[in-house]
């Protein structure tokens, strides 16, 4: 008797202690994507819309925006929103340390789920193959 009495003790712990839901503090705010310089997170400089997010002068390389800041086509912008539920950048600026080296070359992947490839004016550009 002490047994079932014990058994079903723990299973109202364990279902009072699943059922508690954690909320953050009403003083907790999501921060919006950091364009600063770091060594801990890429930058955006083109966004999906073909809008220049991060100036030149922010960027520690020299790069010419003549001809990268354009929008994916609308066809490609459906493609992209239906099949991931969002418009990934089409330009980043990855710091050395979180590129990844590969027999294809330097890439970086973002938010677990784009790959970025880097190109030969130092800028990581979003796989074809998501949007094509």
């Amino acid at each position: 008797m002490k047994f079932r009495l014990l058994l079903f003790a723990i299973a109202v712990f364990i279902l009072a202690a699943c059922s508690k839901k954690s909320h953050p503090s009403s003083s907790f705010k999501k921060s919006p994507e950091s364009n600063t310089v770091s060594a801990d997170n890429p930058m955006i400089v083109i966004d999906g819309l073909g809008r220049v997010i991060t100036p030149k002068e922010n960027l520690p390389i020299q790069v010419s925006y003549a001809g990268l800041a354009r929008t994916f086509t609308p066809l490609e912008k459906a493609n992209l929103v239906n099949r991931y539920k969002m418009l990934p950048p089409r330009i980043l600026y990855v710091p050395e340390k979180l590129a990844t080296k590969s027999l294809k070359g330097e890439y970086c992947v973002y938010k677990g789920k784009f790959w970025y490839w880097k190109k030969g004016d130092g800028l990581f550009y979003l796989d074809e193959t998501y949007y094509k």
